[in-house]
């Protein structure tokens, strides 16, 4: 270790002992009662020290006030260089500032809310719009490029409903809307597996719900299936007693609500009354005198009990 290296790591002695013009300079910046007790004393370099005080501030826990002193060569006098406030190792800090593209997560946006799409996001990729230029609304658009430039700039020169154009009949561009491509952007690749991700993870075999289910989806008839590569793995639910109703599910999903596994047996109905044609069962107009609990007279006339 060399000899200036050994200097610059030794306070010097003057700059070390003015602890009194460096808590009157904190002081000054600060307010009377806010600088607290001496904390240490770090070296800068040579004849440069600073001065470390505790913050009694509300709401600065943790933060120190330092006042860097130096001293000229063969100079008897501290001068002042800086007073600020600094956080220490255990000081209150706030949280580091993340974009709201990285604080956005799904569920947040509400009526009315606007959510801009990056032009390089790798979810989507170019459309076919049935000419060689862009569409004016497109991301890939030199008008669109200077639009985002531009922090109050509307996204469309009118509404989306407004903007297409209706191709020819026969046409490459009428094909090309029949296959749903005649778009600024469609999904990419990227953009298919990251959604084919998010949807399993949500509706997947591997929920507890698909894990306990008699049955997965790709049987159920309550599976309603959609178009394109994805339709090869999810479907939509269109059973109104499932948790997963109107969501995209995976093929391989299930739940209690599949449509074969329990079908609801028919009541049983009671058989037919048979009826004997054949016999004929005699009714009495009158009880016999042995047949009720009131017993009657010889003679036909009812006992009423009197004398």
């Amino acid at each position: 270790m060399s000899a200036a290296t050994t200097r610059s790591r030794t306070p010097d002695r003057l700059c070390a002992e003015a602890v009194g013009l460096a808590r009157t300079a904190a002081e000054e910046a600060a307010a009377p009662g806010v600088v607290g007790e001496h904390v240490d004393v770090v070296v800068e370099g040579d004849r440069v020290v600073t001065h470390l005080f505790e913050c009694k501030e509300f709401g600065y826990r943790g933060w120190r006030w330092a006042v860097t002193v130096a001293r000229a060569s063969r100079a008897k006098v501290v001068t002042l260089d800086e007073t600020v406030l600094l956080p220490g190792p255990d000081a209150l800090l706030a949280p580091e500032w993340v974009p709201w593209s990285e604080r956005l997560r799904p569920g947040d946006m509400g009526p009315g809310d606007l959510l801009p799409t990056d032009a390089e996001d790798l979810r989507l990729e170019p459309g076919y719009s049935g000419e060689d230029a862009p569409p004016p609304n497109s991301a890939m658009s030199e008008e669109m490029a200077e639009l985002v430039e531009a922090e109050d700039a509307e996204l469309t020169v009118g509404p989306p409903a407004e903007l297409p154009i209706a191709p020819e009949r026969g046409s490459i561009a009428s094909v090309a809307e029949e296959l749903g491509m005649r778009r600024a952007r469609v999904l990419s690749r990227y953009g298919l597996h990251v959604a084919a991700d998010r949807w399993d993870e949500a509706y997947g075999a591997k929920t507890q719900m698909a894990q306990a289910a008699p049955a997965t989806c790709v049987s159920c008839g309550f599976l309603a299936p959609i178009g394109g590569s994805l339709g090869q793995a999810f479907g939509v639910c269109g059973n109104e007693f499932s948790p997963a109703d109107g969501r995209v599910v995976s093929l391989s999903y299930g739940c209690g609500g599949h449509s074969e596994a329990a079908v609801m047996p028919k009541p049983p109905r009671p058989a037919p009354p048979v009826i004997d044609e054949t016999r004929v069962d005699p009714f009495p107009l009158r009880p016999s005198a042995d047949s009720g609990s009131v017993p009657t007279t010889p003679d036909g006339t009812e006992d009423l009990g009197h004398s």
